[in-house]
């Protein structure tokens, strides 16, 4: 397994997709073989065999993802008191050559995305402030240091997961199907991406949910909000979880949180440029989407174009509908009931999306693993079929590949949701 992920973080990049798909495979299967076989593994050398994996990585230049440009560029603005929302990098270059450097000019040869204002919030332009001091202007020092920090925080969320394991006498070895996951570790560690920073809130919170710590509770999903928007999400479920509807204190600290996450965007009316780019970013982009991408087809079957101006909005009332009529119907009485709600909000918006990279997986991953569903399990595998996309000299998704993923996702699915509360009900 160790060379196999030496393989995939210097050697194997995402063009090579058969190669990928070879590799990944086999991490997979080692996972499931040290899962099913590791009963009396100690959680101490699961934690080693995880962090050895993640150290292995420190040096490596992402090469799943081109994301990490625009995190260096964000946190060099910021060290050098700019506003990565007032500008965009091609704008920030042409009106100010003055202080135009090599490093940022290389920077925005790597950006995937130099013409839109930056669309990640307060928080995280914080963790790319933090590597912007520790990096200076050098590119690999930098990706260094975020890859420091997304392995600290993921040390957390093994703590964490450790921590209310044992608090609902679950076994440690279900840290493997987080910790030894070729997902969580080839999009946290290898490819750069914060998801790994909002379960480890969410965590937190439910940590401190557990231990009646009300004020923390509501500060820690304030945090993941700030961190990535889509917590926000969850919103409705604390006003039908009867604990935190209640909870003065819980309302206080998740409006601290909010205040201190989000004030920034209020400077120079950052917020109006912010939300602009993601305006965008819902209306434009779209990437191994599955229900999305039907409607599409009927649009343009029905008018001859492409429709997304029109579907998101409408996917995104369902959405929001969906998410009100679940956490009415379910009014969570305990945590394992909470944090199922949770799972089923996470399902709801990602097969209704028409972008989904296969990182926006990683929290709701280490969520399922309290409930007994194994959807988010089985699509951490099979959600690597969107690289396919990346596998020729143009990028194309390939239906084959999209309709393998979504198949099986949706048998699972079927299975987790239908299947089971029907043999339920006849065993009742």
């Amino acid at each position: 397994m160790a060379v196999g992920y030496f393989m995939l973080a210097y050697y194997v990049p995402r063009e090579n997709f058969w190669w990928m798909f070879a590799i990944y495979s086999m991490l997979f299967a080692g996972m499931l073989a040290f899962y099913f076989l590791s009963d009396t593994l100690k959680w101490g050398w699961i934690l080693t065999a995880g962090l050895i994996i993640r150290i292995s990585f420190l040096v490596a230049i992402p090469t799943w993802s081109d994301d990490y440009p625009r995190f260096l560029w964000d946190g060099e603005l910021v060290k050098r008191s700019g506003n990565p929302y007032s500008e965009t990098p091609e704008q920030w270059l042409k009106n100010h050559p003055e202080i135009a450097d090599p490093y940022l000019e290389n920077l925005h040869e790597l950006m995937n995305s130099p013409a839109y204002y930056s669309v990640y919030p307060p928080l995280n332009q914080a963790v790319f402030y933090m590597a912007a001091e520790v990096g200076g202007l050098d590119l690999q020092q930098g990706i260094i240091a975020l890859r420091v920090i997304l392995i600290l925080g993921e040390i957390g969320v093994f703590l964490l997961l450790l921590k209310l394991f044992d608090n609902f006498q679950f076994p440690a070895k279900r840290l493997i199907l987080y910790w030894l996951n070729p997902l969580v570790i080839m999009e946290i560690t290898g490819n750069l991406h914060f998801e790994g920073l909002v379960l480890l809130f969410l965590l937190a919170g439910l940590y401190a949910l557990r231990k009646n710590k009300m004020l923390l509770s509501g500060g820690f999903w304030g945090l993941s909000v700030g961190v990535k928007l889509l917590p926000l999400m969850l919103l409705p479920s604390f006003f039908t979880f009867g604990k935190t509807r209640k909870s003065i204190t819980f309302w206080i600290g998740s409006g601290i949180a909010f205040i201190l996450g989000f004030i920034w965007l209020l400077l120079d009316n950052s917020w109006v440029h912010f939300f602009q780019s993601l305006k965008l970013y819902q209306g434009k982009f779209e990437f191994n989407a599955s229900i999305y991408y039907l409607l599409r087809e009927v649009g343009y079957w029905v008018k001859g174009y492409n429709i997304i101006g029109e579907i998101t909005p409408v996917l995104s009332g369902i959405i929001l509908v969906g998410i009100l009529y679940f956490s009415w119907k379910r009014k969570p009485e305990n945590l394992m009931q909470l944090i199922d709600l949770w799972v089923l909000i996470y399902l709801i918006y990602l097969i209704l999306q028409p972008v989904v990279h296969p990182w926006y997986l990683v929290p709701v991953v280490g969520l399922s693993l309290f409930t007994d569903k194994k959807a988010f399990l089985i699509w951490t595998f099979t959600v690597l079929f969107s690289y396919e996309a990346y596998g020729g000299p143009t990028y194309r998704e390939n239906p084959i590949f999209l309709f393998s993923e979504y198949s099986i996702l949706f048998f699972t699915v079927y299975w987790d949701y239908v299947k089971k509360n029907h043999e339920s009900v006849i065993n009742i």
